[in-house]
């Protein structure tokens, strides 16, 4: 293969496969790399701003039967630590969110055997009625292929009953990678590759905007990792027309302090900085369908996820006024307002506050400045 012919199929948006990415990944110049990537971001996004969102990540609970290798957040059935988030606990947070200048709330938790879709329908509506600006970014495909199995519904009748009662997106949680070798080394207790892709298909159906993950740098090999990217691309091209599909696609990297992974497997993190900021790249050369890369502050730190602006990305994230899976593997990272905005004017750009449907924001009159600690 000649990098010369790969980098002009890319910038002329063509579908690379897993073998061409994987070739460019290991074979073209770090430099080259990030040219192609921002030329396309260039493109793709000529407003050239660096988007950013207020949010607030809470937990429904953290009881799960998923038992996923790398999750340090999760208490079985009848822990002592178990819980399930009432409903004034949902006022002081949610209120505290708008107080921050945040709108939105990224609702996500654990397989509890126990809360089925009228849970979920009922909780939604009693936050809506609390709270009518507030926005639902919340579950996952896993969580709704948990709640489809345990009320013996379908996706679609879940998906419909679930944005009828106040969902607005669904993020792009559990995707780990998209391969079921991996999820059964990794994840095995969560929904497989394809019922993964396949949510999201009829999220898209049914007109739901949504996000897509990575979680790469443990028991993934590389073709693995581009394959994954194929399974995304796929399914963004499925969607209908009129559908936004995937609106944004977050590659992490593994956290593994005192995960099972780690105490059992031997597996670390060894993910260096290039490696990322090459997966950027190739997350944007891979993706044409999906407008918004990001960059994750919070697993590779200010610095690097400021060069991923160079190579591609154009959003920066969330300040994430709470954030508690992530965090208890080890992700040290924090962001202000004040100070997400520093970062991204010092790496060369403008930033921009947005929503989830990535529609710039105003800033509010007033944000009370905080220091995130969760």
């Amino acid at each position: 293969m000649q990098l010369n012919r790969l980098y002009s199929k890319a910038l002329s948006f063509q579908f690379l496969s897993a073998d061409e990415g994987v070739f460019l990944f290991e074979n073209a110049p770090l430099a080259e790399l990030m040219f192609v990537a921002n030329e396309l971001r260039k493109i793709q996004v000529p407003h050239g701003k660096v988007t950013w969102i207020i949010d607030r990540n809470m937990n429904t609970t953290n009881v799960c039967v998923a038992n996923c290798k790398f999750c340090n957040f999760y208490r079985i059935p009848g822990h002592a630590e178990a819980y399930i988030t009432d409903i004034d606990t949902y006022k002081i947070k949610i209120a505290e969110t708008f107080k921050y200048g945040g709108e939105q709330l990224l609702l996500q938790g654990g397989h509890h055997p126990d809360l089925g879709l009228a849970y979920y329908v009922d909780l939604f509506k009693q936050l809506k009625q609390l709270f009518p600006n507030l926005k639902l970014h919340a579950l996952g495909p896993p969580e709704i292929a948990h709640i489809t199995k345990i009320s013996h519904s379908t996706h679609h009748e879940v998906l419909k009953a679930l944005k009828d009662a106040g969902l607005d997106s669904l993020p792009g949680a559990g995707a780990e990678i998209l391969n079921d070798r991996v999820r059964k080394l990794v994840s095995n207790g969560k929904c497989g590759a394809k019922e993964w892709l396949d949510i999201m298909h009829e999220a898209h159906l049914q007109g739901l905007t949504t996000s897509a993950t990575m979680m790469f740098g443990h028991v993934e090999t590389l073709h693995e990792r581009f394959e994954h990217l194929v399974s995304i691309r796929e399914v963004q091209a499925q969607k209908p027309e009129n559908a936004k599909g995937f609106l944004n696609f977050i590659p992490w990297t593994f956290q593994d302090v005192d995960t099972l992974l780690q105490k059992i497997r031997g597996t670390r993190n060894l993910t260096t900085a290039e490696e990322y900021i090459r997966m950027i790249a190739m997350s944007r050369i891979m993706l044409p369908n999906v407008i918004n890369i990001q960059a994750s502050w919070l697993t590779v730190g200010k610095q690097v996820a400021q060069i991923c602006l160079h190579a591609g990305a154009n959003d920066f994230g969330s300040i994430m006024i709470e954030e508690n899976v992530v965090s208890a593997a080890g992700a040290p990272h924090r962001f202000t307002a004040k100070g997400i905005q520093e970062s991204i004017r010092a790496a060369g750009f403008e930033p921009q506050l947005r929503n989830q449907q990535y529609e710039f924001r105003a800033m509010p009159e007033l944000i009370e400045e905080q220091v995130i600690g969760y």
